[in-house]
């Protein structure tokens, strides 16, 4: 069969799996304003939305958690394709909803798949990258998150005009059903598309299928050459890593909670709640209502300028990223949200008011921007900032750090509770920010502010730059005993074996022929064998 080798085309089309993740964020807030979908539903408001909301997110809560066992007994790639199996199942039980018990379940069900690839896909990217472009591949996930969220926002945007427009009392339910049959397209594309990629070669090592592994290293990353000194140098790196962690004889989750590795877990963790409570999912949940409180243009419209800017504004990250590191990108993008939050707070705090209830297309909110046009431009500009911000900094960052922190034996594992943690707290603050917002208004704004500053704090004293360093080098990084804030060594073991390789200073004998782990393929000269 035909195999796809380019790295950034594998990492690509394997990035479909956020793209569904975006197309889960999205899902709501194109047709909360359309009068076909509150009519049919009973004008959900308050916990009844949260509800809705949230249960998306608690499926992707139990398929985070159990997206290790799939994909470190089936394969990376595999597990992928369950997802996309799963998400078509639940996109047409959203279709056919006839009421809101129905459209929950639907969404329990497709969030299960948005858990699996959530977790999956950042991995399998990390693990078949090489190191100079690993940020920049694995944030290709967070670049479909974007374009998922676009793409499903105007087919929603669209859809709202079905009938009489979104103000239509008598609206079809085509408004609503059209754009959640519509995202069974990309789970298909990606199911049939995944024959076409490879396993991860670090997979494939761990079950000792070296010969495979290797071949497709040789691919990847040697233009087909398995004597390719990069690749025989990254071999042996795996089979060294590899090799250590069955000479420890400590299972997988025995593992996890060991001191030096129950720091990282708290840290992937961590990492993934904050992406979370620095408020950007909120925005694109319920960008809608804040909109209709500020008062300017239409709601839906004004709204979809902030998912371009979220979809333009990731690029540069991408491009970037392995440049500027991950460490900057978040103490930056944390400091700048909690800004543009606290003065948005402010500004809807001391002009704002609350709802006189006299306009019916604005029974959703609760708190309104009035008679001040300049205020409501500000905030609407606050709101892009902040997309902005997250989009050049956490966006990327927090898929990255997690994926490439921890050892092969436990990186399928701990990277499901790291995307576990933005599960959970996705489903709570889904739940929970429709009420925030009907009863505190713009005091919310000032508590994601408070979490911005918080996270600002944590990363600087935990988490140290990773940026140059092979999966395989995480523990020097960690365990060294360096404070997080000081400056990690440049430069990677991986360059100087590929050097000694290439100068004939060390011999490595390619798996090939049936042989399984060749623990006596290094042969070094004398002058090099203390290196190792």
């Amino acid at each position: 069969m035909y195999r796809i080798n380019n790295i950034y085309a594998i990492c690509g089309f394997a990035a479909l799996g956020g793209g569904l993740f975006g197309f889960d964020i999205s899902s709501m807030s194109g047709v909360l304003g359309t009068m076909a979908y509150k009519r049919y539903f009973g004008h959900p408001v308050s916990y009844r939305q949260g509800g809705i909301t949230c249960a998306m997110p608690a499926g992707s809560l139990v398929g985070a958690l159990a997206s290790s066992f799939i994909a470190d007994k089936y394969s990376r790639k595999v597990a992928i394709q369950i997802a996309s199996i799963i998400w078509v199942i639940g996109s047409i039980l959203q279709t056919a909803s006839n009421g809101v018990a129905l459209l929950v379940v639907g969404r329990i069900v497709a969030g299960f798949c948005v858990g699996i690839c959530s977790s999956v896909v950042p991995v399998y990217q990390a693990e078949i990258a090489p190191k100079e472009i690993r940020g920049r591949v694995v944030s290709l996930q967070q670049w479909a998150i974007t374009w998922g969220i676009l793409i499903q926002y105007f087919i929603q945007y669209g859809a709202s005009f079905i009938g009489g427009g979104p103000k239509d009392p008598n609206q079809s339910t085509a408004a609503f059903r059209i754009p959640w049959g519509v995202q069974m397209v990309p789970a298909l594309i990606l199911f049939f598309g995944m024959f076409f990629l490879p396993n991860s070669p670090r997979w494939l090592a761990s079950k000792d299928r070296w010969e495979e592994s290797i071949q497709i290293l040789g691919a990847v990353h040697g233009k087909g050459d398995i004597n390719h000194p990069k690749v025989l140098a990254e071999y042996k790196e795996i089979e060294e890593a590899l090799r250590f962690e069955r000479e420890e004889a400590v299972s997988s989750f025995a593992a996890l909670v060991e001191p030096r590795m129950l720091k990282r877990v708290v840290l992937g963790m961590s990492i993934q709640m904050w992406s979370q409570l620095c408020g950007m999912n909120i925005m694109m949940y319920y960008i809608v209502y804040i909109m209709e409180a500020a008062g300017t243009g239409s709601p839906l419209l004004t709204a979809s300028i902030q998912y371009i800017i979220n979809v333009a504004l990731t690029l540069p990250a991408i491009l970037y990223l392995d440049r500027f590191g991950r460490r900057p990108a978040m103490l930056i993008g944390s400091f700048f949200m909690m800004t543009w939050l606290f003065i948005s707070g402010s500004l809807q705090g001391a002009y704002g008011r609350a709802n006189p209830m006299t306009d019916p297309n604005l029974k959703d909110i609760s708190w309104v921007l009035d008679h001040h046009p300049s205020v409501s431009k500000a905030v609407i500009a606050m709101s892009y900032l902040f997309v902005a911000t997250f989009a050049t900094t956490w966006g990327p960052s927090s898929w990255t750090y997690p994926s490439e922190i921890f050892p092969s034996k436990i990186r399928a594992k701990a990277v499901s509770l790291s995307t576990a943690s933005n599960w959970a707290w996705n489903c709570a603050l889904a739940f929970a920010v429709p009420p925030l917002l009907w009863n505190i208004n713009w005091k919310m704004y000032m508590i994601f502010a408070a979490f911005n500053g918080a996270a600002f704090v944590h990363i600087f004293l935990t988490a140290p730059e990773t940026k140059g360093k092979t999966l395989e080098e995480m523990d020097e990084v960690f365990d060294s005993g360096r404070p997080a804030w000081k400056s990690v060594p440049k430069g990677s073991r991986l360059d100087v074996l590929q050097k000694d390789i290439e100068e004939g200073n060390l011999k490595i004998t390619a798996p090939i022929g049936g042989a399984a782990v060749h623990r006596e393929s290094v042969e070094p000269k004398a002058d090099t064998a203390e290196k190792y």
